[in-house]
């Protein structure tokens, strides 16, 4: 009897003494199945145990159960967990009356499970510069920023907030800007830019370790921007270039102005080649080049004439400075004429089916919505589920779909190290879906969570980020805050 009251004893001391041995976690997620993006598979039976900003342990239940005491346990029995998503060509901006409205936009990113953005520049960089700061310490909710800063334009361009550069001195001064800014990548456009500055630019940039993001000129061939140094082409409609039999010699004739910019895009579309685009492809695959298609865009933009966006769900989530600059491209779509209407649907029905050539040469492909000011009807947060499903719909799978989101976002700037997996000393950017996103997009927007820095948002938060950013833009420019 003796014995047995002493076994007893060790026992409850050895349970007390192994619970108090317990690392503690902030969190516990249980019961869900893992989203492997990369392998495109599910892992079952594990817990994900978080630590501020960190996951710090994903094994069987059992173990997390064995070693942490979490402060909070979510049971997400039924559910997927995946990393967050990555919206690579977003715009903040529309001049400096409409910075609050932009910094609104930063928790509907995280209501739609977006956990980084990346800003293609725009005319508030330095609004954008301190809310990166501010997210990243904490006093802002919101995603993570990725930022260009102040893109690098010719003399007197179209777009307002650039550099304007015209010389190489005048390229190396923007960059010592560009640089002290911490910015992480440039961004260069060709509406004023002259082809043998944008080379230098791509060059210059290059000797510096910074990644580059363009328009390519008209006059330049793809391949000669990407051998350059280019690091991602935006819009993926650039890539009907390298695609036509008579690439040179309208690039040739666009220089010496023997073409307009849309006589130069109706021919590169008339002379497009598939056998040749695979060819092609591949030599840029082979040179490590990023597109992001901003397909989504492109659609909306070709079908103004005939889809009617006025009740859309989404307007009333978007500011109402914000929502006037959308009548800019509406205005310039409604001076369209039949045959110029037909081309722009022309256009964008065959960028639509360059992703699986993209996919299959090992080009890079990016998800990016280029949501924001001025882009009609492009919703930020819900666009880029809608990217996604454009993606699906011209042939890649759900699983390369989310690829391009969760693990090329992060690989392009060089934070794969800390993103893109559910997996010990990745960031706490999780999702948790009510349905498996490996099998239908669609369960992207299926959100019953948001983990970002470790910070939990359910979905009775997510609601209230919703109801909030529409009572904002129900405001008045000069009240909202």
């Amino acid at each position: 009897m003796l014995k047995k009251w002493i076994a007893a004893v060790l026992l409850v001391a050895g349970a007390i003494n192994g619970a108090s041995a317990r690392e503690n976690a902030d969190l516990v997620i249980r019961g869900a199945t893992i989203v492997d993006v990369a392998a495109g598979k599910l892992i079952e039976g594990h817990a994900i145990a978080v630590r501020g900003g960190d996951i710090i342990a994903v094994d069987s239940e059992k173990v997390i159960d064995r070693r942490y005491q979490p402060s909070r346990t979510i049971d997400a029995a039924g559910q997927y967990v995946m990393p967050g998503l990555w919206d690579m060509h977003v715009h903040f901006g529309g001049g400096e009356a409409l910075i609050e409205e932009n910094k609104a936009l930063l928790p509907l990113y995280l209501a739609y499970g977006i956990t980084s953005v990346r800003d293609c520049a725009a005319d508030i960089s330095n609004a954008v510069l301190r809310w990166r700061a501010q997210v990243a310490a904490g006093e802002l909710v919101g995603p993570n920023i990725y930022t260009s800063g102040p893109k690098l334009e010719g003399p007197k361009p179209l777009w307002k907030g650039t550099i304007e550069v015209d010389s190489p001195a005048e390229v190396d001064a923007a960059l010592d800007r560009l640089q002290a800014m911490r910015v992480d990548f440039v961004k260069i456009t060709d509406n004023t830019l002259r082809p043998e500055i944008f080379l230098y630019a791509l060059k210059a940039a290059k000797a510096r370790g910074l990644k580059t993001s363009a328009h390519i000129p008209y006059a330049l061939t793809v391949e000669q921007a990407v051998a350059g140094g280019l690091s991602s082409v935006e819009h993926g409609d650039y890539l009907i270039k390298a695609g036509s039999t008579e690439e040179v010699q309208i690039s040739k004739d666009y220089a010496e102005k023997k073409l307009t910019y849309a006589q130069a895009s109706d021919k590169l579309v008339d002379t497009f080649d598939p056998a040749l685009a695979r060819k092609e492809f591949r030599k840029l695959g082979s040179l490590g080049l990023y597109v992001t298609p901003t397909q989504n865009m492109g659609r909306i933009l070709a079908y103004l004439d005939r889809e009617d966006h006025s009740k859309d769900a989404a307007l009333s989530l978007i500011g109402p400075g914000l929502r006037e600059t959308y009548n800019w491209r509406v205005e310039r779509a409604a001076k369209a004429d039949a045959a110029a209407i037909e081309r722009r649907h022309r256009k964008y029905e065959l960028s639509a089916t360059l992703l699986p050539l993209m996919r299959d040469a090992g080009i890079s492909i990016l998800a990016g919505t280029d949501a924001g000011y001025l882009n009609s009807f492009n919703y930020p947060g819900q666009g880029l589920h809608d990217e996604l499903a454009r993606f699906v719909e011209s042939g890649l799978t759900p699983t390369e779909a989310l690829h391009t989101s969760v693990i090329n976002g992060p690989k392009f700037l060089g934070k794969q190290a800390r993103y893109g997996a559910i997996a010990p000393g990745k960031a706490a950017d999780i999702l948790l879906l009510g349905a498996n996103p490996l099998a239908d997009i669609a369960a992207t927007r299926d959100i019953r969570a948001v983990v970002r820095a470790g910070a939990v948002y359910d979905r009775a938060t997510l609601d209230g980020l919703l109801a909030s950013a529409r009572e904002n833009a129900a405001k008045p420019v000069t009240e909202i805050k």
